[in-house]
């Protein structure tokens, strides 16, 4: 993914992240504003940015992306809840989960994710309660609500065969939302939710208690997906939550799939996290009558070819990076620590950069994004673990 959309953390209850942290994580806030162009979009997956009028003073207008099949519909429906990014929630970038919609597209799905209120383009303020975990959970599960009732007015949807998932942040709102779910939805699937508010006592024991009341009413199955070197939620954190959740009546399956690479809380948006999760999602959905059959052939689209390695320097020599802003170093710092595949890209003179990993197309990614903001060329400084720069 072009950013790393996955943290579950407060805008209270904690301490901010400078804020070059989300630039790292999102190339620049400019991009989470900047006007859609067509080639924004996965034209190959019907990718469209719909705008759900408001309702009223209380529901505000919210920006929903869609990942339809060809044809007509009506297609079974795949809801994904986006992360929390640290900072301003209005400049977050809008969520593009393509490695996920690509899996259900081509399984005749239509994939629904909504930004919720108060996020990127929606309308209205982020709706936030404090240290209170379990609250935040269920108003945030308004707007995958409202989701849906937009949804059944529509003529490509058929709302009485859904599945809600999310991650992180969008992992909480779908086990809040499953308190009180929608007919029509047969599972939910939750990767690495929670909600880090390192600044409310016992911040993890309130989230473990949280979870586990939504187990007093949620009676979906749901799967669980959490690995053990989560720089979020620990072991303990996640194993009490399943615990707890299931003592109190709720019905969920934990996948424990130990480490995965420098974090686990990325392995949803990685490419090398489909192995893990697919099957076993394929799976539940077939035990509660969700079609899983491959319809559709959609290749991944093929990405630029890498430059050789240069031997300018190693991959992590700081010190020979041809940026000199602190926010440029920083973010080469933080793109260091991303999975592969994965590109930075920078103006050879003017100081502009972009990063990109996970996802599809991530060299293209990276320096589409640094030709935005350069309004020129940019090159590829290093793909995946080597220096591909030059001077000249």
């Amino acid at each position: 993914m072009t950013h790393r959309q996955c943290p579950g953390r407060s805008t209270q209850g904690r301490a901010r992240r400078p804020w070059w942290r989300l630039l790292a994580m999102g190339a620049s806030l400019w991009l989470a504003v900047a006007p859609l162009r067509a080639q924004d979009l996965a034209a190959d997956l019907g990718e469209q940015v719909i705008t759900l009028p408001s309702t009223g003073w209380t529901e505000p207008a919210l920006a929903v992306t869609v990942y339809r099949p060809p044809g007509d519909g009506p297609f079974p429906l795949v809801l994904i809840n986006h992360g929390r990014a640290s900072g301003n929630a209005h400049l977050q970038p809008r969520y593009r989960p393509v490695l996920a919609a690509r899996a259900f597209v081509q399984r005749g799905y239509a994939v629904v994710v909504p930004m919720r209120q108060g996020f990127s383009r929606s309308g209205g303020e982020e709706i936030t309660a404090g240290c209170n975990v379990a609250s935040n959970g269920l108003m945030q599960a308004r707007s995958v609500h409202r989701t849906l009732a937009w949804l059944a007015t529509q003529p490509w949807a058929d709302v009485s065969r859904n599945l809600v998932m999310g991650q992180s942040h969008g992992g909480l709102t779908t086990l809040a939302y499953g308190t009180a779910p929608h007919p029509g939805t047969r599972l939910l699937v939750n990767f690495a939710g929670g909600l880090r508010q390192n600044d409310c006592t016992a911040w993890q024991t309130g989230l473990i208690s949280a979870i586990a009341g939504f187990g007093q009413t949620s009676r979906l199955p749901a799967l669980w997906f959490y690995g053990d070197n989560d720089s979020y939620f620990s072991p303990h954190v996640f194993r009490g939550a399943h615990a707890g959740f299931v003592a109190a009546g709720g019905r969920a399956e934990l996948v424990a799939y130990g480490p995965f690479g420098s974090d686990a809380h990325a392995m949803f948006g990685s490419r090398a996290g489909l192995p893990i999760w697919l099957p076993r999602v394929l799976a539940a959905m077939a035990e509660v009558d969700l079609p899983v059959a491959q319809l559709h052939a959609l290749d991944e689209p093929a990405d630029e070819a890498p430059p050789p390695p240069s031997g300018f320097a190693q991959v992590d020599e700081l010190d020979r990076l041809p940026l000199r802003s602190e926010r440029g170093r920083a973010g080469y710092a933080a793109w260091l620590r991303a999975e592969p595949p994965r590109a930075f890209a920078i103006h050879p003179s003017l100081g502009h950069w972009a990063s990109a990993w996970g996802g599809e197309r991530p060299l293209a990614r990276a320096l589409a994004n640094c030709e935005r903001v350069a309004k020129a060329p940019c090159r590829l400084y290093a793909v995946d673990e080597a220096v591909v720069w030059s001077p000249e």
